[in-house]
């Protein structure tokens, strides 16, 4: 039984930081092909590997250094069975790479957690569709039904959570976070949003949130905003109960919008300290904020400042 199964040691209150922008990092920095932007093809082979786990490894210091928890999500974000079919996987093998990739992490977590008080392991999960457009099509019970398989993959191993990031409507979130539970995992939905701080769905953050909490009971562990500037969200997070359900950030280094950054060919890194205290600064609207980590453009000295503003 994985150590916290039951209780998830960030909900204590303590600061826990992640990791940063992946597939930007791999790509821009280390020009690796990532297919359909997934970097679960980077488990095929030895060189992927060892690149992954200094990557974790890098992240893991930094958290060491700040006394801080620290999250080790899967690299499965594009690993349902949409994108494993786009990707030439058959579901036997996509449902071995989302085992594996726990695994990569799990062997990770023996390596570092001597060295930081909790270290999570988090299943990665991602939009059945673009994360940065809403698939309208897909209804709550539709989502349930197709984000079990991957969840079924991760209930079989390590992993003490799962983690559905840049969800685009409320009616994928809801069909997942059932999904999670049935399978008796603790789960934390990530909304996207756009410059005005609304979902690509066009529901506000409030309003996604209220509606997921109500399908299901509260079904989610805590909800997280990602794959957005603070810029763009730090406005619409008004007063009210469901501002304490958002308790991770993992935020982009650049302004722009989703529809610029994915014209882009070149990296932009933004300001790594200036995005460090705007992370932290969302500390006065949203008191539960104790998750800290970074999405496209970011790396690891991003989610330093990031963490060396929080606790200074």
């Amino acid at each position: 039984m994985p150590r916290y199964r039951h209780h998830l040691p960030q909900l204590n209150g303590d600061l826990f930081l992640t990791d940063g922008g992946l597939e930007t990092t791999m790509i821009f920095e280390h020009g690796v092909d990532l297919p359909e932007f997934a970097a679960v093809v980077m488990l095929e082979t030895t060189e992927g590997r060892a690149l992954l786990r200094d990557y974790f490894q890098t992240y893991a210091g930094v958290a060491a250094v700040e006394g801080a928890g620290f999250i080790l999500e899967s690299v499965t974000w594009r690993a349902s069975a949409a994108w494993g079919t786009k990707l030439g996987y058959d579901a036997a093998r996509l449902d071995g790479l989302n085992r594996d990739a726990v695994a990569l992490v799990t062997e990770v977590r023996r390596e570092i957690e001597n060295d930081l008080p909790h270290v999570v392991i988090s299943g990665c999960m991602g939009p059945r569709g673009d994360g940065y457009e809403a698939d309208g099509s897909m209804d709550a019970r539709e989502a349930e039904a197709y984000h079990r398989f991957q969840i079924d993959s991760f209930a079989a191993t390590e992993a003490d959570m799962v983690t559905a990031f840049t969800m685009t409507s409320s009616a994928e979130a809801t069909g997942l976070a059932r999904a999670a539970r049935a399978a008796g995992l603790p789960v934390v939905i990530g909304f996207t949003v756009e410059t005005d701080g609304r979902l690509p769905s066009g529901e506000s953050l409030n309003r996604a949130i209220e509606t997921v909490d109500d399908a299901t009971d509260r079904a989610p562990a805590y909800y997280m905003i990602n794959c957005a500037h603070p810029t763009h969200f730090a406005a619409v997070l008004d007063r009210g109960p469901w501002i304490r359900r958002i308790r991770a950030v993992r935020a982009n280094a650049s302004v722009k919008s989703h529809a610029e950054l994915d014209e882009s060919t070149e990296l932009d890194a933004g300001d790594s300290r200036l995005l460090g205290r705007e992370c932290a600064a969302l500390r006065k609207f949203l008191p539960n904020l104790n998750v800290f980590g970074g999405c496209c453009g970011t790396d690891h000295g991003h989610v330093a400042e990031m963490a060396r503003a929080a606790t200074g």
